[in-house]
């Protein structure tokens, strides 16, 4: 799965990867949504040595989790994926049509998090010293990688480096890029000026936040405080994040805009076979079969 932010780096469609609880990485949709439970204990794990209870409590949270997300929100997909086949297939790349499905993208965000934050919470208060000890070093040394990695180089390097990330995200979607189209994705990343610095900046001002709040865990009230940490935390990271967050959305817009009023037929008969794939994949989806394997194969993955 992509490091950085989905909502600031991820082309319109790669967007949807992340949205849909997928690993981009996995060759079938099926397959990535019935073991994306096993993701976020991957997740957990790198920051955390969880005891056999945290893991039996947290197993059985992501299976009620994906159950209640595969009756509620699957077919919310499947309808916007219907909508967006059917603009696809008929051109229409408006920047107001294009910034609707950016609208109902993000919508699909507040109730995932909204089931997400009890199951934190209930996590977040067993923690022990220790535990929050390595959380914190872990968290440090993860944004410290982070760092190293996204502000190697000068000013031009840090460019070119973020232009070649978004051509190979936006091929994924639309095929082999032409010249005009890749000259649209180096100027908008000419563009982008400190957001990577800003975007790392509030990660970690976010991280200081939770980490303060673990000081209280055990006392009345820590609970609202991860809602807030969840719920509203671009407030936790700044307001120079929540306008860059703002910006990147509206250039992310035009962006889209420009890129597929410079596509071709090929590259968009691309996109919509690819946006049929992923509705066919959901179609398919049975999630009590998925529930069944993952059941079946959990010691394997975090015991």
């Amino acid at each position: 799965m992509n490091r950085t932010h989905p909502r600031q780096r991820l082309t319109w469609l790669a967007l949807l990867a992340i949205g849909l609880m997928m690993i981009s990485a996995c060759s079938s949709t099926r397959m990535a949504y019935r073991y994306a439970d096993w993701g976020i204990v991957w997740w957990v794990e790198d920051y955390l040595t969880l005891t056999d209870a945290q893991k039996t409590e947290l197993n059985r949270s992501l299976d009620e989790l994906r159950a209640w997300h595969c009756a509620s929100e699957l077919p919310r997909y499947q309808a916007w994926l219907d909508t967006l086949q059917d603009d696809v297939r008929a051109r229409e790349f408006s920047p107001a049509t294009l910034a609707h499905h950016q609208q109902r993208l993000f919508g699909f965000f507040p109730p995932l998090m909204n089931q997400i934050t009890p199951i934190a919470t209930r996590l977040l208060a067993s923690l022990s010293d220790a535990q929050v000890s390595e959380l914190e070093q872990n968290m440090r040394q993860r944004q410290q990688d982070l760092a190293d990695e996204y502000l190697e180089g000068d000013t031009e390097d840090r460019i070119a480096a973020r232009a070649e990330r978004t051509r190979e995200r936006t091929e994924r979607w639309l095929g082999e890029l032409n010249a005009q189209q890749r000259a649209l994705i180096a100027e908008w990343s000419e563009q982008r000026g400190r957001q990577t610095e800003i975007w790392l900046q509030g990660r970690q001002q976010w991280q200081d936040a939770l980490l303060a709040a673990l000081e209280h865990r055990h006392q009345p009230g820590f609970a609202n405080q991860v809602e807030s940490l969840i719920l509203d935390a671009e407030r936790f990271r700044g307001e120079d994040y929540r306008e860059m967050m703002a910006d990147s959305r509206a250039a992310l817009n035009a962006l889209m805009h420009e890129l597929m009023m410079a596509s071709d037929a090929i590259q968009v008969a691309h996109l919509a076979d690819r946006a049929a794939e992923l509705n066919r994949d959901f179609e398919a989806l049975t999630c009590h079969g998925g529930a069944k394997v993952a059941n079946a194969m959990d010691d394997q993955t975090v015991r």
